[in-house]
C-alpha cells in the first residue's frame, strides 16, 4: 500500500474542552447531524482507523475560533495530552497542524510567534478561520483581513479556506491580493448538491479562477455524498482535477465529520476509486506528495521539520 497523507481532519475531546459549534446553528449540518458528532473524537480513536487504511502522517484542522485549541493540538503533536500530563497516544502520526488566530486583529505576527512559542510549535503549519461562518460574505477580501493573511505569508504559514459557494469569489479576491501567501481550498468550496454546478455553474466557474491563480491548491475532502458513493462525486472530482492537476490536490478524510456519511476506511477507499485512472506519480502526488510540500511535513523516514 503507498504511502498516504490524511491532510484532514479534525479532534476533540469533549470531556476536557466544550465544543459550541457542536450545539447547533451551522450552515453545513443540520442540528441532527450535528448532535451525532457531539462526542469526543480523539487521537487514540483515530490511530487504529488510520493505521487500518495505511495512513502514515495526518494534518490536524481546527474546528474552534478559541484561543485554547491551537495549543491542545500542537501538545498533540508533540507527544503531549494537553488534558491528562501524560504522553499523547499515537505520538507521530500527527505530522502538522493547521491552528486558527484573529486574522483580523493587528497582531497577527506576534500571535503566530506565540503559538510557535508554545510545546509543538515546530508543527505549526497552517492557519484557519471558519469564513462560511460569517455573516458578511466578502469577509475574506476586507482590508484588516488582507493585513493578516499577509502576515501569515511572511510568517511561511498557509492559510486553508473554509467557504460556501457564495463565498468563493471572496476567496479569489484574496487569493489574487497575496500572491506569496499558499491557500489551500477545503472540501473542493463545497459545491452545491445540483449534479449540473459541477461543470458549468457558479461553483465551476469559482474553481477555475481559483485554479488560475498558482498560490492556491484544493483538497479533495469533505465532500461526501450520502450514501457514499464514488459516481455522486466524480463529476466535482473531474472538475477540480481538470482545474488544479494532480500536483496541486491532496486528499483528506475530514474525519470524524465524515462519520456521517461512512467510515473512515470507505471515505479513504472512495478516493481511491475516483483516483484509479490516474498514473502512479499522479496518485502519489494527490495522496502523498502535494501535502508533504504545501504544509512542508517531514518525509516518512525523516525526523520532524522545525
Amino acid at each position: 500500500m503507498p504511502v498516504m497523507i490524511d491532510a484532514h481532519h479534525h479532534l476533540w475531546d469533549l470531556a476536557a474542552r466544550e465544543h459550541r459549534w457542536l450545539l447547533g446553528g451551522q450552515p453545513w449540518a443540520s442540528d441532527e447531524e450535528l448532535a451525532r458528532l457531539r462526542r469526543s473524537f480523539t487521537l487514540a480513536d483515530l490511530a487504529p482507523l488510520a493505521a487500518a487504511a495505511g495512513v502514515t502522517g495526518t494534518v490536524v484542522i481546527q474546528t474552534a475560533d478559541e484561543p485554547w485549541e491551537t495549543p491542545d493540538l500542537l501538545a498533540l503533536a508533540v507527544g503531549h495530552d494537553p488534558y491528562t500530563n501524560r504522553e499523547a497516544p499515537a505520538g507521530g502520526l500527527l505530522a502538522g497542524v493547521v491552528g486558527w488566530t484573529d486574522l483580523a486583529a493587528p497582531a497577527v505576527a506576534d500571535a503566530v510567534a506565540s503559538l510557535r512559542a508554545l510545546p509543538g510549535g515546530e508543527f505549526l503549519r497552517g492557519i484557519r478561520h471558519p469564513v462560511l461562518m460569517e455573516p458578511d460574505r466578502g469577509w475574506l477580501a476586507r482590508s484588516e483581513v488582507l493585513r493578516g493573511l499577509r502576515a501569515l505569508a511572511v510568517a511561511e504559514l498557509s492559510f486553508d479556506i473554509v467557504v460556501l459557494p457564495d463565498q468563493l469569489p471572496a476567496a479569489v479576491i484574496a487569493a489574487q491580493s497575496v500572491p506569496e501567501l499558499t491557500f489551500v481550498l477545503d472540501h473542493l468550496g463545497n459545491p452545491p448538491a445540483d449534479g449540473q454546478e459541477a461543470s458549468n455553474g457558479a461553483w465551476a466557474t469559482a474553481i477555475g479562477s481559483l485554479a488560475a491563480l498558482p498560490n492556491v491548491t484544493c483538497k479533495l475532502s469533505g465532500a461526501h455524498s450520502d450514501p457514499m458513493l464514488a459516481s455522486d462525486l466524480r463529476p466535482y472530482y473531474e472538475t477540480v482535477l481538470a482545474a488544479f492537476g494532480p500536483d496541486r490536490l491532496m486528499f483528506g478524510t475530514d474525519w470524524p465529520v465524515s462519520t456521517l456519511t461512512a467510515p473512515y476506511s470507505q471515505v479513504c477507499d472512495l478516493y481511491r476509486e475516483l483516483t484509479a485512472d490516474l498514473s502512479a506519480a499522479e496518485q502519489d502526488a494527490i495522496f502523498d506528495q502535494t501535502a508533504r510540500r504545501v504544509y512542508r511535513l517531514a518525509g516518512p523516514e525523516s525526523p520532524s521539520q522545525h
